[in-house]
């Protein structure tokens, strides 16, 4: 039926504002929380502005999708998130746990044991000349050491519908069924926090929808948070949240497909979607209350009420004797 399986038939997660997501429950999901989060890295002797500033909270249990064009500082973000990138001003904080203030060590515990990464494209998260199975226990490994009770690795692949390729060399699968084994492999410790960069890109409608079913499935059985880097607008369309990223920034938001813009921390305003097109970058524009709400009007339009040709709206009409455009002239004038 697909439109990603009528937005994976109508029942999504839930977005959390307060902390505690449905799936919760399950003890598992971690919130993360930006403050001010900018991260900045050297290219070609500059120094580049990858995050600017951003401002975000996704509640435990959460799954949101983020948007954005690319370079924007979306996966830059997602590895904020994992521990792989270092905040150049600002915090983050997973599970209440500033990542800037961790120890290499206990920053390793935390990845280990709590946080499931997938990397964009399914090669980067495996080893190609090891089995689903095996992949899955080498993921597993860290987790265990540190004492995690972990479900078995059948019980890792089978629901994602991949129980019968466990035993095949990961270098003989298809595109879409190597990317159900990477998921696999990030959700294979049951972490609190699992993010996914473009899980979706290169494959087929149907390898599609199975990937993000199988992200929903994870979010419902575990209560894991689920944090997802997306172009695919089918892909956004069934996330029942979605942050959109603008130059390092967060620029909007969307719940079940409709779209907000976001108040910056500065108190800016970004403009998203079609508004665009009439506040271009540089336009004035006049901000009017009319009582109930807030209005954004271009800077030479009229107010509510107003005439565009004055607060009155009658045309200007030339006295008998006028010079054409001008005033009128006085009665008593001799």
């Amino acid at each position: 039926m697909t439109a990603v399986e009528q937005q994976l038939d109508r029942n999504p997660s839930t977005p959390d504002a307060g902390g505690d997501g449905p799936s919760a429950q399950a003890g598992r999901g971690l919130p993360v929380t930006t403050r001010g989060l900018v991260v900045i890295y050297r290219s070609e002797g500059h120094d580049v502005a990858a995050l600017s500033g951003v401002d975000l909270h996704v509640g435990a249990g959460e799954m949101v999708g983020l948007l954005g064009p690319s370079g924007a500082g979306k996966s830059t973000l997602l590895t904020v998130f994992g521990g792989l990138t270092a905040p150049s001003a600002g915090s983050a904080l997973v599970g209440g746990h500033d990542l800037r203030s961790l120890t290499p060590s206990a920053l390793d515990d935390l990845r280990a044991g709590q946080i499931g990464l997938v990397l964009q494209g399914a090669a980067r998260n495996l080893v190609p000349y090891l089995t689903p199975r095996q992949n899955v226990e080498v993921a597993q490994a860290p987790a265990r050491r540190l004492a995690r009770d972990l479900p078995s690795v059948d019980d890792v692949l089978g629901p994602l519908g991949i129980g019968d390729l466990a035993d095949r060399e990961v270098s003989t699968l298809t595109p879409g069924q190597a990317q159900l084994v990477a998921i696999a492999v990030g959700v294979a410790c049951e972490p609190g926090l699992l993010l996914v960069d473009e899980p979706t890109s290169q494959l087929d409608h149907a390898s599609r929808d199975r990937v993000l079913r199988a992200l929903h499935d994870v979010n419902r059985r575990v209560g894991a948070t689920v944090v997802v880097v997306t172009h695919d607008p089918d892909v956004a369309a069934a996330l029942p949240r979605t942050v959109t990223i603008r130059d390092g920034r967060v620029g909007a938001e969307g719940r079940q497909g409709e779209e907000f813009a976001v108040v910056s921390a500065d108190g800016s305003l970004p403009l998203a979607g079609a508004a665009l097109a009439d506040f271009p970058p540089g336009a004035l524009v006049r901000l009017h209350h009319d009582g109930r709400a807030w209005l954004l009007l271009p800077a030479d339009a009229p107010l509510p009420g107003e005439e565009p040709d004055g607060p009155t709206g009658a045309e200007p009409v030339d006295e008998p004797g006028a010079e054409p455009g001008g005033r009128g002239r006085d009665a008593s004038a001799t």
